[in-house]
């Protein structure tokens, strides 16, 4: 997952004088409730010869969100329709600096960012598992609409090279597997931080005879649509267009299409499959098993964790993100309710033990109403609301294929133990196959320090012997 409490930006495209030069990679640290979120951009020119920017949040799991326009004159500022908000911030004489000040409904936070060259946060650290040309496989763009013609999809398909050696009677078609992406709005290699994770797995499948498709989520790439007004819901009825596109190539092997789906991606496929009968397989890659509130509320607790909070405070997190989400869940109204909510905050705030309130930083009034306009932003937002009512078991008790779920031991967002036990427990019409993976993290990585900052630092972007688990498992499906 990588929604989070101050949700943050994503592509944008703007013009601006010769004498401002805002390439390159700038980061900041946005202070919330007295903790240092740290924010990357990464602004570079595209093939436009325009600029674009991307924002990084890496403690909030947010990362290729979009922004909906920029205008510049004497500040560079950024809208954001996704957040109701706006970054407004002034360049220096020298370039090196963004001084200004982050708007988020009525949160207002100020943020100044540096040019860096630090190499755990730049779009340039190596990647050694980048694919590269030449392949020994076709690469094809693709394009397809879904049914009503509201979104056109773009995308890339990857498929085996026909052996010249062998004399077909008819050409040959091969198992096909759709990826989908996690939460925050991803392109269809899922870039983080330099690391292309979709592309490396499309690689190693292809190369393994198995065709691979990958696609923009809405708004961004070569796919159209309005990524903040959608849901997971939504998501799942883009990915039935995508397999209806398949059913149609004449080098898929429709017997035998599947679907792989990365953290939220993972609550995706369930849907899609337990629908339908045209789906021979899934590939749960971190993907949850618990209901979602649960598995929000344990990341709550492992980001006051990370800050070396009291394990009072621990708690006491996740118990107010709880209060808040229940609410939410339990309104029949979207809309959040400000004076209900400071009600929760203030009735809470006055059973926790004060040293507690002064670790979280919601000792007075201010603070407290401070934090509820924080969390309202985030909580009112149709994915949000969507989100945390979903229970994964609904639709894994009514997947009909056969499931392979993975999770990394070192995961931190979505934890290995509970969330593979419970899609176990939850698979009973058919086969599912479970494997904690030792020393992995979220994103699948041979970890040391295991945190979400750490992503960007590692050189390897995917697992090698998960890779081969993958392909041999697909491999091995019969019909």
């Amino acid at each position: 997952m990588k929604r989070s409490t101050i949700i943050l930006a994503g592509c944008v495209f703007f013009h601006l004088a010769q004498s401002q030069n805002i390439t390159g990679d700038w980061k900041g640290n946005l202070s919330v409730q007295g903790n240092e979120i740290p924010i990357v951009f990464h602004i570079k020119k595209d093939s436009a010869d325009k600029l674009a920017a991307t924002f990084d949040s890496p403690k909030q799991y947010a990362f290729n969100l979009p922004c909906s326009d920029i205008t510049v004159s004497d500040s560079v500022v950024l809208w954001m329709k996704v957040l109701n908000g706006k970054y407004a911030g002034k360049l220096s004489a020298d370039n090196k600096t963004l001084t200004g000040v982050w708007y988020q409904g009525a949160v207002s936070l100020p943020l100044t960012v540096f040019k860096t060259n630090d190499t755990a946060t730049t779009a340039s650290l190596k990647r050694p598992q980048t694919p590269k040309p030449p392949f020994n496989y076709a690469v094809e763009e693709v394009a397809f609409d879904n049914a009503d013609r509201s979104v056109h999809f773009g995308g890339t398909f990857t498929v085996p090279v026909p052996d010249s050696n062998i004399r077909y009677i008819k050409a040959p078609t091969y198992r096909t597997v759709i990826l989908i992406s996690g939460s925050g709005q991803q392109d269809r290699d899922e870039t983080i931080f330099g690391h292309k994770p979709f592309a490396v797995l499309a690689d190693h499948l292809t190369r393994q005879g198995i065709a691979v498709l990958r696609i923009d989520d809405r708004g961004i790439g070569k796919t159209t649509g309005n990524f903040s007004r959608a849901t997971t819901g939504d998501f799942a009825e883009d990915l039935a267009a995508a397999i209806n596109f398949l059913k149609k190539r004449r080098d898929v092997d429709t017997g035998y299409i599947g679907l792989i789906g990365h953290s939220e991606g993972g609550m995706i496929a369930p849907m899609v499959a337990s629908r339908r009968k045209d789906i021979s397989y899934i590939v749960l890659l971190a993907g949850p098993g618990i209901p979602i509130i649960n598995l929000m509320s344990d990341q709550v607790k492992a980001v006051y964790t990370s800050y070396n909070n009291s394990p009072a405070t621990v708690k006491a997190g996740g118990e107010l993100f709880r209060l808040f989400a229940k609410q939410v869940i339990n309104s029949k109204d979207t809309a959040i309710n400000k004076k209900v909510f400071t009600n929760i905050m203030e009735k809470w705030a006055s059973a926790t033990d004060k040293a507690v309130l002064e670790e979280m930083k919601l000792a007075d009034t201010a603070s407290r109403l401070k934090s509820i306009n924080e969390q309202i932003a985030q909580l009112g937002s149709p994915w949000y609301n969507y989100f945390i009512r979903f229970k994964p078991a609904d639709y894994l008790r009514k997947v009909a294929c056969p499931v392979l779920a993975l999770n990394g031991e070192k995961d931190i967002q979505v934890s290995a133990k509970p969330n593979l036990m419970a899609i176990k427990n939850a698979i009973v019409k058919s086969k599912a196959t479970v494997k904690e993976l030792p020393g992995l993290n979220h994103l699948f990585q041979h970890c040391q320090k295991c945190t979400v900052e750490e992503y960007g630092e590692l050189k390897e972007t995917f697992s090698p012997e998960v890779l081969g688990i993958i392909s041999s498992w697909i491999k091995n499906i019969k019909k």
